[in-house]
């Protein structure tokens, strides 16, 4: 009997996170699509989301994600999400979803009540 051990890859750790997401892809007319999504696990080098039509491999894609920040109980009362806005491209597409690597270049700030409810961009998208 032969065993086969399988070999963790992943350098980062991983957190089991369902974060909102609105992912922006250019389509081939080069026209912005965006699409809404959640994260299902997620590290400081990309995420993984679950969907029934995922992007190619290799696709640049642009993140804003949407951190509820209620745990933290240092923050101010105003602040009650973090917005995260980053860069990357699909790593890896399969049937149950896609693996997006991020770019380094990313932006975080708090984000107020107010400020969300006057961008739409920054809705939660499900």
């Amino acid at each position: 009997m032969v065993t086969i051990i399988k070999r963790e890859r992943r350098r980062l750790g991983r957190f089991r996170l369902e974060i909102p997401a609105t992912i922006e892809v250019l389509n081939s007319d080069w026209e912005k699509v965006k699409r809404g999504f959640k994260t299902s696990n997620i590290s400081s080098g990309g995420a993984f989301f679950h969907t029934k039509e995922p992007l190619p491999e290799g696709t640049p894609v642009k993140i804003d994600l949407i951190l509820p920040l209620d745990k933290l109980k240092h923050l101010k009362k105003d602040h009650k999400q973090a917005y995260i806005k980053v860069s990357g491209k699909v790593l890896r597409s399969e049937s149950k979803g896609m693996a997006i690597s991020f770019d380094q270049d990313y932006v975080i700030r708090p984000l107020r009540a107010k400020q969300r409810e006057s961008a739409p961009e920054l809705q939660s998208p499900l």
